[in-house]
């Protein structure tokens, strides 16, 4: 890996998952015109969530990484939006109490709008046509005309995640995340719950923290960081002429920053160390991510930590453990043991989604919640009985009352699957199964943990 580095060194890098665009004289007119557009987030955010990843990195805190499998422009409403990010901070409220430490929040949303596809071309009946990868590059319609990738559509993209983060900014400094209001609304879901009385005695421990404080002074009037949060945006740096277009020098260091999102990760698909992918994202100063699936060699992937984080840098890199429920106890230990071993300074988190696909007899893909609740404990098991930090998870999730997993409380079945089943990619939690597994997380984590004062801690919102 040569030292020098420009935001297009990637272009001379093979490449996998890239769409093959048609007419390439409109691809790189669509760049240059999203090159000169504002950047959608800025080098001082992003150094901030680093900051805050690093302290995971520490066991300081926990990180909560969760929205869309693939976010869609027909999705793009305010209710939409709203509901998804209610979710994540009803989780986080959770998560805080569990952990005893902060929780970074981190949306898959504002440009999650491509999606790596195992096959190229997808067939029904008698035709076969370009996959759909995503509304950024074509259309979910299964037709010539849909399927056909198009550079018009980053430019929506751009726009879409412009709105989308003008609302979450909105959201998160307003006083919609006011951790009262988070924890009322968390109060209705435990009193619908089948599992009420597993979660009461979690749910009066948040009340009696927040009663203290108030009794000390300090409420939403009083204290800021109980009536707002921080909110960082993340996806999968996926299309790279989407991600060089808007990527930027910061002014005050001199240094590049991919401005389309706080945190970008690359994929399991797109980890090759000579990559384009790993090429591009090596460069740029955010805080990045890196899929680590059941095929990855633990000398690959110390290769790649050396590659992305050669400084060692504390919140610079988060690996994200995607095993499945039945692997992540016998493939995790060697990675964890590796890295150790090396004292490289990395960030853990949990992906319980891609691991756990299946496909239903009507062919659906589905996930379980058991198998999706085995696999974060395991992971949790490996990194105690390795000595290791276990950082966070990372869910796919939405706000809305979709039948896309099966299990859960409401033991859902793969019957009521099609009662609400909307995703064009892959199958989501929904919001009272993302709340269950928020609280069974803090059950886990709240187990592990050395008696420590909790009441501090649900102030760290």
């Amino acid at each position: 890996m040569t030292s020098t580095w420009t935001p297009e060194t990637w272009r001379g890098r093979p490449i996998r998952q890239v769409p093959a665009y048609p007419d390439p004289e409109r691809l790189a007119s669509v760049e240059a015109k999203l090159r000169r557009y504002p950047p959608l987030v800025f080098a001082g955010e992003a150094r901030r969530l680093k900051a805050a990843l690093g302290q995971a990195t520490e066991g300081r805190a926990f990180v909560l990484q969760g929205g869309d499998c693939a976010e869609s422009f027909g999705d793009f409403t305010a209710n939409i939006i709203r509901d998804t990010f209610r979710v994540l901070l009803q989780m986080a409220v959770v998560l805080t109490f569990g952990a005893g430490v902060p929780v970074v929040k981190m949306g898959r949303m504002a440009g999650q709008y491509a999606k790596p596809r195992s096959s190229d071309v997808e067939t029904q009946g008698e035709e076969t046509l370009p996959a759909y990868r995503g509304d950024i590059i074509n259309g979910p319609a299964f037709s010539p005309e849909d399927r056909v990738p198009d550079p018009g559509r980053m430019e929506q993209a751009y726009f879409q995640s412009a709105g989308t983060l003008n609302l979450l900014r909105a959201f998160a400094t307003g006083g919609y995340a006011d951790l009262h209001e988070m924890h009322r609304w968390n109060l209705g879901f435990v009193a619908r719950s089948p599992l009420n009385a597993r979660y009461q005695d979690l749910v009066h421990r948040i009340d009696e923290t927040l009663g203290f404080m108030a009794a000390c002074g300090m409420n939403s009037v009083t204290t800021p960081q109980i009536r707002e949060t921080d909110f960082f945006t993340s996806h999968e740096a996926l299309l790279l002429p989407y991600e060089q277009a808007l990527t930027r020098v910061d002014s005050t260091s001199g240094e590049w920053y991919a401005c389309s999102a706080h945190f970008l990760w690359i994929g399991d698909r797109t980890r090759q160390p000579d990559g384009a992918h790993v090429e591009f994202l090596r460069g740029v100063k955010n805080p990045i991510g890196l899929k680590v699936g059941p095929t990855t060699a633990a000398d690959d992937l110390l290769r790649l930590i050396e590659v992305l984080n050669p400084a060692d840098e504390p919140g610079r890199l988060t690996l994200i453990a995607r095993m499945g429920a039945d692997k992540v106890e016998r493939l995790l230990p060697p990675l964890l043991r590796a890295v150790q071993r090396e004292g490289r300074r990395v960030l853990w988190l949990c992906d319980p989604m891609h691991g756990n696909t299946i496909t239903t007899a009507a062919r659906l893909k589905t996930r379980s919640f058991d198998a999706i609740l085995t696999e974060v404990r395991g992971f949790f098991d490996a990194h105690a009985a390795e000595g290791s930090g276990a950082g966070g998870v990372h869910v796919e999730m939405t706000g809305r009352d979709v039948t896309e997993c099966v299990g859960g409380a409401h033991r859902l079945s793969e019957a009521d699957l099609t009662r609400s089943y909307e995703t064009f990619c892959d199958p989501r939690l929904n919001a009272e199964q993302s709340l269950e597994l928020a609280f069974l997380v803090a059950e886990e984590l709240k187990a592990r943990r050395q008696p420590t004062t909790e009441m501090p801690a649900v102030a760290a919102q």
